[in-house]
């Protein structure tokens, strides 16, 4: 050190806010820990919208549906039997027969008459002739009677089988149609439970976020605080120092360590020598 060089020790550095702007940072440093300090605030209302009134009559519709589970399923057709035909074939077949049968045999009757009046007048009553007319007379009653009641039959029974037929085909379609009732029931029960789903987990989310927000509150009042320290006008600063000791002081004066020695009656010259006698 060089001599007349007394000094201490820095012991630190304290920065300070400009004076123009001191007050200004004060007051608005005093606001925002008032700020801070505030308690949280929660929102008392609700969260989410919920179910509106039309849902709710929705969903309580959609879900009060009898869905016909044990109904559904693959068709089995019939086979149409001999049986089957004739349930379906029409009770009063014969009914609708006999007339035509007794006009046919009204009309075979009439026809024996006139032969045998012919007959009568030719003088042949009760010969050979009259037994070959009147043996072609039934076969021909007989063969109107067969085919009468052929026709009368084959229509009941082809009737029959087009009603059946006809059923068959309304049972296929109705439960084709309950098939694509149940299914469309069941999708729109599904599709109504996804809305449901959907409406309370926006409600879970937002009381999750509420608490989330309440949660980190504390947190975020000590970075807004923190936020209000940064970047302030420090301009002017300050140093202490720590007093130096006497002995500092005294090697640092001019002569340093010989005016130590001096001080302590060390003597710092050199002393004359007596003759030796």
């Amino acid at each position: 050190m060089a001599d007349g060089d007394i000094v201490g020790t820095q012991t630190g550095t304290e920065s300070a806010l400009s004076s123009y702007v001191g007050p200004y940072v004060t007051e608005m440093l005093g606001k925002g820990q008032a700020l801070a300090n505030q308690p949280y605030q929660a929102f008392t209302g609700p969260l989410s919208a919920g179910q509106s009134t039309a849902q709710q009559a929705a969903f309580q519709g959609v879900a009060g549906l009898a869905v016909p589970t044990q109904q559904m399923g693959t068709f089995q057709p019939q086979q149409f039997t001999a049986q089957t035909a004739q349930d379906y074939m029409n009770p009063y077949i014969q009914a609708a027969l006999d007339p035509q049968i007794e006009e046919a045999r009204r009309q075979a009757q009439i026809t024996r008459l006139a032969d045998a009046g012919r007959l009568t007048q030719a003088g042949a009553y009760g010969g050979s002739r009259q037994a070959i007319m009147e043996s072609e007379l039934n076969r021909n009653l007989g063969q109107n009677l067969a085919a009468i009641t052929g026709q009368g039959y084959q229509t009941a029974y082809d009737k029959a089988m087009q009603q059946f037929m006809a059923e068959q085909g309304m049972q296929q379609q109705a439960q084709n149609m309950t098939n694509q009732y149940g299914l469309q029931a069941l999708a729109a029960q599904a599709n109504m439970g996804a809305q449901e789903r959907a409406i309370e987990q926006e409600g879970i989310m937002a009381d999750i976020a509420q608490f989330e927000e309440e949660r980190d509150f504390p947190y975020k009042q000590v970075q807004y605080q923190q936020s209000l320290l940064q970047g302030l006008p420090l301009a002017t600063q300050s140093y202490s120092y720590a007093e130096p000791s006497k002995l500092s002081q005294l090697m640092n004066a001019s002569g340093g360590i010989a005016n130590f020695f001096k001080m302590m009656g060390w003597g710092g010259g050199s002393a004359e020598e007596e003759p030796t006698p």
